[in-house]
């Protein structure tokens, strides 16, 4: 790894899951981290119940777009953390690889995706530490 470590978060629509690891790695990581996120199969826009629960955290992903996908950003990730998006991903050696068996918050209002993104910001917190990175403002 570099002296800055780079995470890609991957999930299927990159519209919910990723995006608020993405979102909470940012925010936590205070610039100590290089974030990526995409999806296999990128939905048209962030679910608004994702937005939502992360708007109650403080943090702003009203303007992000979901990303496909691409080898380059494999290649360019020392963490690479994938929720539900199974054999999609290339793999590459030397790269750090989690599954985050996270439940799917597409279609679900914001009552249903508070638990998820709790569980994604218990796991974010995790991941800064393993990387050695003391979270900003936790």
């Amino acid at each position: 790894m570099t002296d800055r470590p780079s995470v890609l978060f991957v999930c299927v629509h990159n519209a919910g899951r990723s995006q608020m690891a993405a979102a909470y790695l940012a925010h936590l990581g205070g610039g100590a981290v290089e974030v990526r996120s995409a999806g296999s199969a990128p939905g048209d826009h962030v679910n608004p119940a994702a937005v939502e629960a992360m708007a109650e955290e403080g943090i702003d992903i009203a303007a992000e777009q979901p990303k496909v996908l691409t080898t380059d950003a494999v290649r360019a990730s020392d963490v690479v953390i994938t929720m539900g998006c199974g054999d999609t991903c290339p793999i590459f050696p030397g790269k750090r690889y989690e599954d985050w068996v996270l439940d799917d918050p597409a279609g679900q209002g914001v009552e249903a995706v508070r638990p998820i993104r709790d569980e994604i910001r218990g796991r974010v917190l995790t991941l800064l530490a393993e990387l050695g990175v003391g979270p900003v403002g936790a």
